[in-house]
């Protein structure tokens, strides 16, 4: 298929209701994933888009699916996989608004956390699409309630995503119960060796499209760091947001507990914030994120894996309060402001340990990074008090009802108080400005003599490699096949996973995890009928950790020895504990 240069969606062929609907919704212009994207699906092609979010990927599956569709026919006629219930119902809202003029369209949205009972009755009723997450599709595949007798078109959205969560296993089993003759459309930000697995054995000569990284990487982004010391991180944020008067935010972290803590520490501070994260049941995650829409909360803090699919605009900024664990999600992040023309601004807050995940970064998107100034505690009363003018100058002008209050100077002099006192005090209360520890403290965290390349004193590299080449921290795993017998990433040189199903007492495992791991012990085992995808679709969901750097898993009769990278280790047992897999209490611990 020749690539043609569309500027309009007229150019594309479709029809008057998809036209009108996108009229409405302000769409004029086809994004590049959009242009080349749309004929390739409307031809009847398999499909291989390789995009990340904010690029148009959900029109550019989305509007081709409801040209193809049937409405006469009650039967589910296309599948749309997601990795996560809140990108599922995004999808599903963005392909309801394109389909606002289709009469007789359903879509149903399927996901964890919905009554399934609810789900089962709207199936029987007739559906045309379904959206949705890979356990609850297959929870309905086993009830017999989701039939895929004439699915013509099949979607994998963040198919990367989806791996690293542990579901492979999942869409395999769905795509081998598909028609033969339907077609396969897979979108997908990396393509890594399990994704081109799954292209091989499911898609007939796909269609590779690709937006090219300097398309990903928007221009408009202003990207700052700041070296922070750790204890310092929440007051150099709201520093920044004082600064640069960000009054619509998401901030990032790695761990749900992280979240909570933040969010805590601004509503003390008197920021109007909300988390997000995987604890939260649907209808909190459902008024959290209609409270920020509406803005009546102006900062989200939120984790990667609970951020998936968050359908907002118009971000004034990004904070990484944590430096991502991965450099794709680094770019997710950012991805989140600078959208549609408008300037953004990304900032990350780097602790000294967290300095050579910046570098990766750097590294990875090819583009340079700049390092921030901390504004002082003069600069925040600088800028408040130019607010503060702004303000009561604009309120002198506006107001009508003067007289009211016109005499309160007046009484507060006779209390004894100075105009100037009274203005003082006014301006302190109205502003918020507290001095704290950190008003006359340097925030910022010092170089040691001989860090500045990078290199401890004495000339030794400051982080250690390991003879494979690879950083000791930065080694990245693809995730192999999930076999019946044998599972967990593959590490550089071998050939195969290592996943072992041991007895109880056998000594054929390794006495120590690999250089650079950590072996957990977990009380559950083989007779509690987990499997290594059930570790670790549990272990990265919690931890908010990708499934690729988690190591051999060795599963017992009663107990299971799991390997993590050791930087992750603590967040694992902070996350798992108290919690479940499949259902069962699982107690978490370091293996003696």
């Amino acid at each position: 298929m020749t690539t043609e240069n569309f500027e309009t969606f007229e150019e594309l062929g479709l029809s008057e209701n998809i036209l009108k609907a996108l009229t409405e919704m302000g769409f004029t212009k086809p994004s590049p994933i959009q242009a080349q994207g749309i004929p390739a699906v409307m031809q009847g092609s398999d499909v291989i888009g390789q995009a990340q979010t904010g690029t148009g990927k959900t029109a550019a599956f989305g509007i081709p699916v409801l040209e193809r569709i049937d409405v006469t026919n009650n039967a589910v006629q296309a599948l749309v996989l997601c990795p996560t219930r809140e990108l599922a119902v995004q999808v599903s809202e963005e392909i309801g608004r394109l389909a606002k003029y289709v009469r007789g369209l359903r879509i149903e949205a399927i996901y964890g956390g919905d009554s399934i009972d609810r789900q089962i009755r709207s199936l029987k009723k007739g559906v045309h699409i379904v959206v949705g997450t890979p356990g609850r599709v297959m929870d309905h595949m086993e009830r017999k309630t989701l039939k895929f007798d004439e699915v013509r078109m099949m979607v994998l959205d963040e198919a990367d995503e989806m791996l690293d969560m542990g579901f492979r296993e999942d869409i395999e089993s769905i795509l081998a119960d598909m028609p033969a003759d339907r077609q396969t459309i897979l979108f997908s930000a990396t393509m890594s060796k399990p994704i081109m697995s799954i292209t091989k054995r499911f898609q007939t000569d796909p269609i590779l499209i690709k937006v090219v990284r300097n398309e990903l990487t928007n221009v408009n982004i202003e990207q700052v760091y700041f070296e922070v010391k750790p204890q310092a991180k929440v007051e150099v944020m709201t520093r920044l947001i004082d600064m640069h008067h960000l009054k619509s935010l998401l901030v990032f972290c790695n761990t749900k507990r992280k979240v909570d803590e933040i969010v805590e520490d601004l509503q003390l501070r008197g920021y109007a914030s909300e988390g997000i994260h995987g604890d939260l049941r649907q209808q909190q995650r459902s008024n959290v994120m209609s409270k920020f829409k509406a803005g009546v909360t102006t900062i989200l803090v939120a984790t990667d894996v609970a951020a998936r699919g968050i359908d907002v605009s118009g971000l004034d900024g990004v904070i990484n309060f944590d430096i991502p664990l991965d450099e794709e999600y680094y770019v997710h992040r950012i991805g989140r402001t600078g959208r549609a023309g408008l300037s953004g601004k990304a900032f990350s807050l780097v602790a000294r340990d967290e300095k050579y995940r910046l570098k990766s970064i750097e590294g990875f998107t090819k583009v340079k990074i700049e390092k921030g100034v901390i504004p002082s505690y003069e600069d925040i009363v600088g800028v408040r008090k130019a607010r503060f003018v702004e303000s009561i100058s604009a309120s002198i002008k506006e107001s009508d009802d003067q007289e009211l209050f016109g005499d309160v100077l007046e009484m507060l002099h006779h209390a004894g108080y100075s105009t100037e006192q009274v203005v003082g005090a006014m301006a302190k209360q109205i502003m918020g400005v507290q001095k704290n520890e950190y008003a006359d403290a340097n925030l910022a965290w010092e170089e040691r003599r001989g860090e500045r390349d990078g290199r401890r004193e004495g000339g030794s590299d400051r982080f250690e490699r390991r003879s494979s080449g690879g950083s000791r921290f930065g080694d990245r795993r693809e995730s192999a096949p999930r076999g019946n017998d044998r599972y967990a990433p593959a590490a550089r040189g071998e050939s195969r996973p290592r996943y072992e199903a041991g007895r109880d007492g056998d000594s054929k495992r390794s006495a120590t995890p690999e250089a650079g791991m950590t072996r957990l012990f977990l009380s559950l085992g083989r007779k509690d009928h987990i499997l290594p995808k059930d570790i670790v679709g549990a272990i990265a969901g919690e931890a908010n950790i990708p499934g690729k750097t988690i190591g051999a898993i060795d599963i017992y009769d009663k107990f299971t020895f799991v390997d993590v990278p050791e930087r992750d280790a603590r967040a694992v047992l902070r996350a798992m504990d108290g919690n479940t897999i499949k259902g069962k209490p699982v107690q978490i611990d370091i293996a003696k």
